[in-house]
C-alpha cells in the first residue's frame, strides 16, 4: 500500500462520506472513490459498506484504520526524526524536550543547567505540554526526548531511565477547612462540595461530562483553586511553586509518582545519549 492510499482510506473512514473526504483532501470524489475501489480490490476484502443511509466501517474496514493511522504516524515521525538528524549533520544540532507543564519544575531546571555545562551541549528547545500530550510527543516524532510520569503516562515502548518518586498532595484554596489537616485520603477530596476536580481536553480536544471546570494549562487550574471552584492532586514537588492562595495537604493512598526521562529505543543521537547521562547522573 502507498502512503497516498493510507490516507485517502483514513479520511473516508474518519468523515465516513466519500464527499466530506474528497473535500478534506481537496481532490474531487471519482478518484478518491477509483482509490478506495482499487485499495479494496488489491487487498481482497470490503472496507466500507454503502448503502442509501450512508458509509460505514467493516470489520476489515476498522482494523485497516487503527493500522493506518500507526502506520502513517510512523512515516510521519521517520521523516521529523530524519530533517533534525539533516540538521544536526548540518552544524545546526538541537534537541526537543516535552514535558508537562508545571511538572518535575526543578529537576527540569537543574537537568538544564548541569546538561549546558557539558562541553559538546547542544541546544534544547523545551516543549511545554498539557496533560498526556508529551507520550504523544515522543511517538511521533516530534520530541526527541520527553519527561514522562507514572502511572499517568504509558512508558510502553520506550527506553527509559527512572529519575525521582514523590508522593502526592491536593491542591486547595487558602482558608479551605481541610487545609489544617495533617493528611487526607482520595475518598476525602472525591466530592467534594464545592471542589471538583478540573477537567483536561482528551486527545481529540474535547472535555468528558463533569461538573469540574474546565482547564487547558497549570496557570488556569491554579487560579481555578485560587478562586475555589476546585481542587487537584498533584506531586508533592508542586508545593515550592504554589502562591499564598493555596493550600497543600498530602495524600496517604495517592499513587506516588516516578519522573522518567524517556527516548525512542531505535534514537542514535549522541546528544540524546548526553542528556540521559546527565539526568541518571542528578
Amino acid at each position: 500500500m502507498e502512503t497516498r492510499e493510507l490516507r485517502y482510506f483514513v479520511a473516508v473512514a474518519e468523515e465516513l462520506h466519500f464527499g466530506r473526504a474528497a473535500q478534506r483532501l481537496g481532490i474531487a470524489q471519482p478518484p478518491l472513490s477509483r482509490a478506495i475501489g482499487q485499495l479494496e480490490r488489491r487487498l481482497g476484502t470490503t472496507l466500507f459498506e454503502r448503502n442509501s443511509r450512508g458509509v460505514t466501517l467493516t470489520v476489515p474496514g476498522a482494523v485497516l484504520l487503527e493500522q493506518g493511522l500507526a502506520a502513517l504516524d510512523a512515516v510521519e515521525a521517520a521523516e521529523r526524526r530524519t530533517r533534525r538528524a539533516a540538521d544536526a549533520a548540518t552544524g545546526r544540532p538541537g534537541l526537543v524536550l516535552a514535558t508537562k507543564a508545571g511538572a518535575s519544575i526543578e529537576l527540569l531546571a537543574k537537568l538544564l543547567d548541569a546538561y549546558a555545562a557539558e562541553p559538546d551541549a547542544v541546544t534544547i528547545d523545551v516543549q511545554l505540554c498539557g496533560p498526556g500530550q508529551q507520550e504523544p510527543m515522543l511517538r511521533d516524532g516530534r520530541a526527541d526526548v520527553a519527561l514522562l510520569h507514572r502511572p499517568f503516562d504509558s512508558t510502553a515502548g520506550f527506553d527509559t531511565e527512572d529519575l525521582h518518586s514523590e508522593r502526592q498532595v491536593v491542591v486547595l484554596p487558602a482558608g479551605h477547612p481541610l487545609a489544617t489537616r495533617d493528611h487526607v485520603h482520595l475518598a476525602d477530596i472525591t466530592g467534594l462540595p464545592g471542589l471538583p476536580m478540573p477537567r483536561w481536553p482528551g486527545p481529540d480536544g474535547s472535555y468528558r461530562d463533569g461538573p469540574g471546570p474546565q482547564v487547558r494549562d497549570h496557570t488556569q487550574l491554579l487560579q481555578m483553586i485560587a478562586l475555589g471552584r476546585a481542587c487537584a492532586v498533584m506531586p508533592e514537588s508542586s508545593r515550592t511553586h504554589l502562591r499564598d492562595e493555596h493550600a497543600t495537604v498530602e495524600v496517604l493512598d495517592a499513587p506516588t509518582v516516578t519522573t522518567v526521562i524517556a527516548w525512542p529505543p531505535h534514537s542514535r543521537s549522541q546528544a540524546v545519549a548526553a542528556l540521559v547521562r546527565t539526568a541518571t547522573r542528578l
